[in-house]
């Protein structure tokens, strides 16, 4: 028998307000969640805005341990994961812990608690010998990414496969195709996939200004975040995390679950090129999203909407548009595209988790999430970005991208069944 990874549950903590309805009304709203930063005193920095969530870490029932225990994404990628659990329907108390799998992706790891103790250390950067004796017990965990894969096994007691994917912007994406790998190889019954980071600290503003990556446009929080439009100078940083239950199709429908759409393809790339930099052509993104379609058993033209990366860089937003047109060919004029970064910032390795669980929610409701700020289109981007205003649109299988420091490319193919 074919086994076929679905999505059963969704949980999310993102800019805006925690859970996953509220992340879809904003998105369909087409508000966005952009502010001047308050998490740290960023006067002295050239970007200063952020997507902040407004999380409450109590509020949303982590115990005083937990709390004291788990970095900022720790505690995002928790809260994430009990609402999707919760979300699937599914008790897997009573199921084997070898069959249950977490695949979580991050780019920074646990960044603002590894800074804090780092300041605490040093103080406050002085002594360039730090004294271990001030670090709390808590901090060999900072230092290592896979505590948060943990931290999400612990939750549900998996003792199956369990992983951290950091591939830069692209985990988020990576780590979800991962999960459904392990689903259909038959690694693991359920898999919790998703991603998290909580970079929003000096260090992540020091590193993005020196290569003015990010916007200064202070002025305007608000609307600074500008995908494919021409007025666009930057990303805006933000956080969050989106976890997803995985389950094999059959066994899902056998228990009455919901399905909230199938992971028919995945595939990634690298471009074996620059840190940084972009080939303009879109070659790597376009084979990405070519083998992710013959994985799905897709045709371009059934391609329904594309979640664009849309980072808001002139260099992304040329280099994908290419990459659809060269992937997709004519089709690629006639699908609605669109970028949630524009609302909800970018998160760097969770971003992929939030946008496919965007993916999943559009396939839900037959609703594409706009591109908010798309006032001026570029004239080099010249696709249906859906500007403004989210729009009712007939949906079966969606295409989802990401484009990741380092040369990684990825693509996801998400079918309505």
């Amino acid at each position: 028998m074919t086994r076929r990874a679905v999505i059963t549950g969704i949980g999310v903590v993102a800019p805006g307000h925690t859970g996953r309805e509220a992340f879809w009304e904003l998105l369909t709203a087409g508000r966005t969640a952009t502010r001047a930063i308050s998490l740290f005193d960023a006067s002295r920095f050239r970007s200063r805005v952020a997507a902040e969530c407004s999380f409450d870490a109590a509020a949303e029932g982590l115990s005083p341990q937990e709390i004291r225990r788990m970095d900022r994404a720790a505690q995002f990628a928790v809260v994430a994961s009990r609402e999707a659990l919760a979300d699937s329907g599914l008790d897997l108390s009573s199921a084997d812990p070898s069959a249950i799998g977490v695949s979580i992706g991050s780019a920074v790891g646990c960044t603002m608690g590894l800074e804090q103790e780092y300041a605490v250390l040093s103080d406050g950067g002085r002594e360039w010998l730090v004294d271990h004796e001030y670090g709390v017990p808590q901090l060999y965990g900072y230092m290592v990414p896979s505590t948060l894969a943990v931290e999400v096994a612990w939750v549900v007691g998996a003792e199956g496969p369990v992983s951290l994917i950091s591939t830069g912007c692209t985990s988020g994406l990576d780590a979800v195709g991962h999960g459904a790998k392990l689903i259909e190889e038959g690694s693991a019954e359920f898999v919790l996939a998703g991603a998290t980071d909580a970079p929003l600290s000096p260090i992540t503003s020091a590193c993005f200004d020196a290569i003015r990556a990010t916007t200064s446009n202070n002025d305007d929080p608000e609307h600074a975040s500008r995908p494919f439009d021409a007025d666009r100078d930057g990303f805006v940083l933000g956080e969050g995390s989106a976890v997803m239950v995985l389950e094999e199709l059959e066994a899902a429908r056998a228990r009455g679950a919901r399905i909230y759409g199938e992971i028919a393809g995945f595939a990634s790339r690298s471009n074996a090129f620059h840190m940084t930099g972009l080939k303009p052509d879109g070659r790597e993104m376009a084979e990405a999203i070519r083998v992710a379609l013959d994985r799905a058993q897709r045709d371009p033209s059934t391609v329904d909407y594309i979640n664009a990366h849309g980072s808001g860089t002139k260099q992304n937003d040329r280099h994908e548009t290419a990459a659809f047109k060269r992937s997709l060919g004519e089709r690629a004029y006639e699908v609605p595209v669109s970028s949630i970064k524009s609302m909800i910032g970018h998160s760097l390795g969770a971003i992929g988790s939030l946008e496919v669980a965007a993916c999943a929610m559009a396939l839900r409701h037959q609703v594409v999430p706009p591109t908010a700020n798309l006032s001026t289109p570029d004239p080099e981007c010249d696709l249906d970005y859906v500007p403004v205003v989210a729009r009712e649109h007939r949906m079966d299988t969606i295409l989802s991208v990401g484009s990741g420091f380092g040369g990684f490319q990825s693509a996801l193919v998400l079918s309505r069944l």
